[in-house]
């Protein structure tokens, strides 16, 4: 499963709090999440993704949370502790070194690849840039709610566009960590002959 897959529970609970109650979408972020892991287990098996377990964690715990301490959310209040959610499940992944995307490039590259310091390396600069993405919302999330001078467009286009990198990101620096490598090995194979 992509990143970006495993991040849908995230855009569907942004969606359906435009429509729904905040309980509503925090219970069907959180049903969402649960599905994908169902569906990715039945799939491939092996371990739950730390991304996708911590998704369901946060948004059952937030749900539980609000439906029994009948706790009242604005929208962009809710957003704020579930983009905090995220920027923390990020950021704890890379705490305990185990960058969240490294089980992601895992389902993309021979086995043989994944002790390489070079793999290991590109993993936790992706997951850096997805954390920084994180914090970013975070912050923007911020400036919204506390500081209303400021466009709420501001906050959205930061959000978006923080998104965006990561998103390049996570598509150009495999590629050029792979012609990086791919260049020093001619040139050990150079030096050989």
């Amino acid at each position: 499963m992509s990143i970006l897959l495993s991040l849908t529970p995230f855009i569907l609970f942004a969606l359906l709090t435009r429509v729904a109650s905040i309980e509503m979408s925090l219970f069907a972020a959180a049903a969402l999440s649960a599905g994908l892991i169902l569906r990715d287990r039945l799939r491939h098996g092996g371990a739950v993704k730390v991304l996708e377990a911590g998704t369901v964690i946060l948004f059952a715990g937030l749900a539980l949370y609000t439906l029994l301490a009948r706790a009242s959310w604005t929208v962009v209040g809710v957003r704020l502790a579930v983009d905090a959610g995220l920027f923390l499940i990020a950021l704890v992944s890379i705490l305990i070194r185990q960058p969240f995307t490294l089980q992601f490039a895992r389902e993309q590259v021979p086995r043989e690849l994944w002790d390489h310091p070079r793999f290991r390396a590109t993993n936790y600069a992706i997951t850096g840039a997805w954390t920084a993405a994180f914090a970013v919302q975070v912050l923007a999330d911020l400036v919204i709610l506390y500081v209303p001078a400021v466009p709420f467009w501001v906050g959205v286009a930061a959000i978006v566009g923080s998104l965006a990198a990561a998103i390049w990101f996570t598509g150009w620096y495999p590629a050029r960590q792979q012609r990086l490598g791919q260049a020093e090995a001619e040139a050990a194979q150079a030096r050989t002959r």
